[in-house]
């Protein structure tokens, strides 16, 4: 029996794939806080709570979007750790840019946004238009880049939305490079060296979420929306400064951190310096509400704080 009879569906649907992660545990919520019948899909941490789908199976892939028939398909799923790109490449290749294009092939007439990334770009010259041509430093974001393109290739209609380092409900610290920090900021017995150079721009997961249902709202009204946007948290920072925010907003002590002003030798994947994304095709369609960081960033690391039941004995 099909999955999806005697279910009442209304009429906007939206499949959500990569829902397990970060960004798309929050990409579902939103849409499906707002009256949207969302479907997300996953692999190894699918079940129960959403569909399994592998990918790279394009006979699977294709099933599921003709069942569900949505009319939106958010594209979370990515291999987005740059030092795993660089040594996990074809399996990240095979997920970023091979995945992508084949679902927005298959997708048909929905509306596809495919979730892009800051890393396209050098960082020599922010910040960075829609319109800027991409020069990426690393495996990451080449493979990205080469995602974009698929994308755009084989669905004219669809959008691209590229966003910097994200943070949210993670449901491990490690989840997040903003958040995996936490715990050397709560360590404060021990002098700890973070980066002081890169220039980073902190967005909030649920940000991210309420920027792709409003663009597929705006989809359904004008039918000509598509291509490149952009979307960013407007806090420049380094993740110095994010672990010193950090501390502040939990009134721990922030004098075991040491800003670290150039680049170690054998640290991984290149990152640029600053890839400031321009957000005004966005902002011009009334879309891109942001959520201060230090507010933000209290909301989803208060469950890793390690004293908190003192600290809500005295608060709360």
């Amino acid at each position: 029996m099909n999955q999806w009879e005697n279910v009442h569906v209304p009429f906007r649907r939206v499949l959500v794939t990569g829902a397990t992660g970060l960004l798309g545990r929050a990409v579902y919520k939103e849409f499906q806080d707002n009256d949207w019948y969302t479907v997300g899909c996953g692999y190894s941490r699918a079940r129960p709570r959403f569909e399994k789908c592998n990918l790279l199976d394009a006979d699977a892939v294709r099933a599921m979007i003709q069942e569900f028939q949505p009319h939106v398909i958010v594209h979370c799923a990515a291999e987005r750790r740059p030092d795993v790109v660089e040594s996990q490449t074809d399996a990240a290749i095979q997920l970023n840019v091979s995945a992508a294009g084949n679902l927005a092939k298959e997708a048909g007439v929905s509306f596809v946004i495919y979730i892009s990334t800051d890393y396209v770009f050098d960082g020599r010259n922010p910040p960075y238009d829609v319109n800027d041509t991409p020069n990426p430093l690393n495996l990451y974001g080449k493979t990205k880049l080469e995602g974009e393109r698929e994308v755009l290739r084989n669905n004219m209609g669809a959008a691209v939305l590229r966003v910097p380092v994200l943070y949210g409900d993670v449901e491990k610290l490690e989840e997040s490079a903003i958040t995996v920090m936490f715990d050397k900021v709560q360590n404060s017995t021990d002098l700890i060296s973070i980066d002081h150079c890169q220039q980073r721009f902190p967005t909030y997961v649920k940000d991210v979420g309420r920027v792709c249902r409003q663009l597929a709202e705006s989809r359904l009204q004008d039918p000509s929306l598509r291509g490149i946007f952009h979307f960013s948290g407007n806090e420049q920072m380094t993740k110095y400064e994010m672990a010193c925010a950090i501390a502040d907003a939990f009134s721990l002590p922030s004098s075991h951190l040491r800003p670290i002003t150039e680049t170690p030798v054998g640290s991984g994947a290149l990152r640029p310096h600053n890839p400031q994304l321009d957000c005004s095709r966005l902002e011009n369609l009334g879309i891109g509400h942001r959520t201060p960081f230090k507010q933000g960033i209290k909301e989803c690391l208060w469950p890793f704080l390690h004293d908190k039941r003192w600290r809500q004995s005295v608060f709360h």
